[in-house]
């Protein structure tokens, strides 16, 4: 072969070489970076929830799902009947975040008088992870369980975890607690090491048991209070010889309620949680009602860059599931706790308008139509359906979403 060829030759193979990696690495890099779901996964609400992949069953009137969802694991259900409209790697167990204080507060919400005061001592904060979320409880101070819970649910502050977790027994017996209480709740998915959702080996959730724990929460009347309040008043310190304690405003870190950081408030936004770690992501479980219609919608780390994306994306799902409800076939469904399918106590401590509790029937009324803002319920009692039956395999109503709107601004 002549130098000229050989020359001829070279030249094109450098040309070519560009061509021939460059194609196939870009590809793999969009593709590898991400991470993907198990081929397996548990089947706990139906088969279709266990495959990897969006699952939906689209059909003529059914709109599509959007396009600007890239939420790792997501669902749609329908709150009260439990039918799952739509979901995407649903069991994919993942790092929760802050949305496991759901099941921290399902737990502990019902031991715990929330007019019981506390005075805190060092040891109670000493194991605060750092870096973590507070709402700036101080040793020495005392404040009620009424203002460590609004600490937990608006400011998703560890400390006040850290605070009632030593209340109910110190962070080891409440880890048992909540794991007890995630199998009782067949959210199977779920391993709790710290209570407060900061990011620890071994803890992991899904899409779909942090959907069972909000429902599970929303029974409770209390815990509709706090995850709808989208402000309150926080006690401060009281300086040694003070007669007056000062305060301090505390805002809601659920965007969809609150309107904050440019983003619109969800019509019928009514909670839940959201959460946010370098290990987890972002994540965000809420619910909404819309025309009589109850859903929640859980998504858990978004890889899309827009801003505060966890939640553009829960409220497109939202809107989808609006949309589709009564159109679309279930995917799957929202089991009942373990003691509703064994013939276990299927009774809740419910607590009327006077602070009395009695027992009722879990099922309670549906939530009424309109198009406000469901800000759940304050207080009041509970409207319950006269001897409505508990259907152990598919419906678990939530108790009847009240109204409470925004004041207007001061004059």
């Amino acid at each position: 072969m002549s130098a000229l060829k050989k020359t001829a030759l070279t030249v094109a193979a450098v040309a070519l070489l560009p061509l021939l990696s460059t194609t196939p690495a870009s590809a793999d890099s969009r593709e590898d970076k991400q991470p993907k779901p198990p081929a397996l996964m548990s089947t706990v609400g139906g088969k279709a929830l266990g495959r990897p992949g969006t699952q939906v069953n689209l059909a003529a009137g059914v709109p599509v799902l959007p396009k600007e969802v890239t939420g790792r694991s997501w669902i749609v259900a329908d709150a009260e009947s439990g039918d799952v409209l739509a979901s995407h790697n649903a069991h994919w167990r993942l790092p929760p975040a802050s949305t496991l204080k759901m099941l921290f507060a399902d737990t502990l919400l019902p031991k715990l008088p929330r007019t019981r005061s506390h005075l805190v001592v060092p040891q109670e904060l000493a194991k605060v992870g750092p870096g973590s979320s507070l709402v700036g409880v101080k040793e020495k101070q005392t404040y009620t369980v009424h203002d460590l819970w609004l600490g937990v649910f608006l400011r998703s502050g560890n400390d006040a975890v850290h605070v009632l977790s030593h209340l109910n027994g110190g962070i080891e017996k409440t880890v048992k607690d909540m794991n007890d209480r995630a199998a009782e709740l067949q959210a199977l998915d779920t391993h709790v090491v710290s209570p407060d959702g900061y990011d620890a080996q071994g803890q992991v959730s899904s899409a779909y048991d942090l959907t069972l724990i909000a429902r599970s929460g929303m029974q409770n009347k209390d815990f509709r209070e706090y995850c709808s309040t989208p402000r309150a008043t926080f006690p401060g310190e009281l300086k040694p010889g003070g007669k007056k304690r000062e305060s301090f405003e505390i805002q809601n870190t659920n965007r969809l309620l609150t309107g904050a950081l440019g983003i619109t408030p969800y019509q019928g936004i009514a909670g839940v949680k959201n959460g946010s770690t370098t290990h987890a992501g972002s994540t965000f479980t809420g619910v909404a009602e819309r025309n009589g219609k109850v859903l929640l919608v859980t998504v858990m780390n978004p890889s899309s860059k827009e801003g505060h994306a966890v939640y553009k994306e829960a409220a497109r799902l939202l809107d989808w599931g609006f949309a589709a409800a009564g159109k679309v076939k279930p995917v799957g469904e929202l089991v009942p706790p373990r003691s509703a399918r064994t013939g276990g106590d299927t009774t809740k401590q419910i607590e009327t308008g006077n602070g009395e509790a009695t027992k009722a029937p879990v099922a309670a009324s549906h939530a009424g139509g309109g198009a406000g803002t469901a800000l759940a319920v304050a207080g009041g009692v509970l409207l319950l359906l006269v001897g409505a039956g508990y259907l152990v395999n598919r419906r678990w109503p939530l108790p009847e979403l009240g109204r409470r709107r925004r004041q207007p601004p001061a004059a």
